[in-house]
């Protein structure tokens, strides 16, 4: 299966609503695309400009009001067909995304499934999560009440570079459900998972210039997204959340984000260890570890520690690396040099301040320029980068403990509270561990798929790793704005009856609260 050829990606950049672009590509700066296996230039993509948002915006408000009006369930059907669009496409969609971003095959799948599920999860919950609630008024038979979601108008999205298909297409999804616009803005390094998208959406009936694509440099054209939405849909670092969290709070204007993680995994002594390493190969390496979910350290029972390291270690490094768009590497590459200094880093770091690898701990460049082996670390002291802060890589470290409850200590002395992994001996004992986990997110004899895939709850995380939901009715109703519409009966209103002073209503009125609570009952 070859990469995306470079003609079929520039053709994706017809979707860039940026008109002089169309007209002569030579009026503006581009952005090389490379392929992160190769280092090789895939193709360009314009730069957009605070002018260009301004634009957008505009063309997005005009597009949200038609698209608003339409039936909430024809709404759901263009997701419903983009859902069957993404399946029939499955293969370019992997490719592009491979291109991109470096990740092996099956952790590209892990996308085109997420956008599947979700698109006819909200295709099928939507029209009744959306639909006017009736509700009792204060007084029975004398009024009544309706909430109403309406939606906010038009969402800004800044989306990130490690899962550039799912995630922008998940967070879009719901908003375009809810009935708003978007002004999107996708990661530099991997804009055509985006484009291919939206085409894909194009084509499920999505009307033109309600979902608006502006690329381009975070500081100018993220920023202007921030400065013009009506919600704010964020993914990234806990540092640049806080930041454009800042922002936003000062126009008063909501915001949701995922941020970072510093995942921990707890393996309790009779936990089956052959069978908890095969998961974790994947909780760990999937993407090359740049998953927010990634668990990045692993507190194991001491009677047990050992054993683990040593049949965990062996996994690791029985890991098939490569390059290419077959299904068999269990690993691709990283994303960007950025990426690789972070991971190269933390593990010499780490070495230096005495800390064991057990497994991997070096780049491999024979296999790309982006290629760094998955790594298993032991004995990483309180001091090391990797100790504490969130790497984004193939880099794991394994930590003894005495017992259960210094685990979830452990576990829980972190600013981060994304994700965690509990395996024990009975699924009753990890439940019982995982309730005591500080995490937006828990998972029992799992890495991280269960508690993400399980759509009707929300998604999120706890501490700096988030602020709101996807997923589940939070993950809708957040891109809505709820109201209450109350209707008194003409018979009487709460002024009394014309025929009674206010002397006599007002004492009789005081007194039905008690009437009332038997009445509610």
């Amino acid at each position: 299966m070859p990469r995306p050829s470079r003609s079929r990606l520039v053709e994706l950049t017809g979707r860039i609503d940026i008109e002089d672009w169309h007209r002569d590509p030579a009026t503006r700066p581009t952005v090389a695309v490379h392929e992160a296996f190769t280092g090789e230039v895939l193709a360009e993509v314009p730069s957009g400009t605070a002018d260009d948002v301004e634009r957008a915006f505009a063309a997005a408000r005009d597009a949200q009001v038609g698209w608003a009006a339409t039936p909430v369930r024809e709404r759901a059907a263009v997701l419903a067909r983009f859902a069957d669009l993404v399946e029939a496409h499955r293969d370019e969609v992997l490719d592009v995304i491979q291109a991109e971003s470096g990740k092996n095959r099956l952790s590209a799948l892990d996308e085109v499934l997420d956008a599947v599920l979700t698109a006819r999860h909200y295709a099928a919950k939507a029209p009744r999560l959306l639909a006017d609630e009736r509700i009792p008024g204060p007084f029975p038979l004398l009024s009544k009440a309706t909430v109403v979601h309406v939606p906010r108008g038009v969402v800004g999205m800044i989306s990130p570079w490690n899962y550039p298909f799912s995630l922008p297409m998940g967070d879009g999804l719901a908003a375009l459900v809810a009935g708003n616009a978007l002004v999107h803005k996708p990661a530099s390094l991997t804009p055509f998972s985006t484009l291919l998208g939206l085409e894909l959406w194009a084509e499920a009936g999505l009307p033109p210039e309600v979902w608006q694509v502006v690329p381009g440099g975070g500081r100018e054209v993220g920023g202007a997204v921030v400065e013009a939405c009506d919600f704010l849909m964020f993914t990234g670092s806990s540092a640049t959340g806080a930041q454009l969290g800042a922002q936003i709070g000062a126009r008063l204007v909501p915001f949701s984000a995922e941020l970072g993680g510093k995942n921990p995994m707890i393996v309790g002594a009779g936990a089956d260890l052959e069978r908890v390493a095969e998961i974790a190969v994947r909780a760990c390496f999937a993407s090359a570890g740049q998953l927010c979910m990634s668990i990045e350290r692993i507190y194991v029972e001491e009677s047990v520690h050992e054993e683990f390291c040593a049949v965990l270690a062996a996994r690791v490094s029985a890991m098939r690396l490569g390059a290419g768009y077959s299904w068999t590497p269990e690993m691709g590459s990283l994303v960007s040099q950025d990426q690789m200094d972070v991971v190269t880093r933390h593990v010499a770091d780490a070495v230096d301040k005495g800390a064991r690898v057990l497994a991997g701990g070096h780049a491999r460049p024979d296999l790309g320029p982006l290629f760094h082996e998955p790594t298993l670390l032991t004995d990483v002291p309180p001091g090391a980068l990797c100790h504490d802060e969130e790497t984004f890589g193939p880099v794991v470290a394994i930590y003894p403990v005495a017992d259960l409850d210094e685990a979830v200590a452990r576990a829980n002395d972190s600013a981060y509270g994304l994700a965690s992994a509990v395996f024990c001996r009975t699924p009753e004992e990890g439940y019982a561990v995982a309730a005591r986990l500080t995490t937006g997110m828990a998972n029992v004899d799992e890495g991280y798929a269960v508690a993400w895939s399980s759509l009707d709850g929300p998604s999120g995380g706890m501490g700096i790793s988030g602020v709101g939901y996807r997923h589940g009715r939070e993950g809708l109703l957040k891109y809505t704005q709820t109201r209450t519409i109350g209707v008194q009966s003409p018979r009487m209103h709460l002024g009394g009856p014309e025929a009674l002073p206010t002397r006599v209503w007002g004492p009789a009125l005081a007194r039905s609260t008690t009437l009332l609570k038997y009445l509610k009952r």
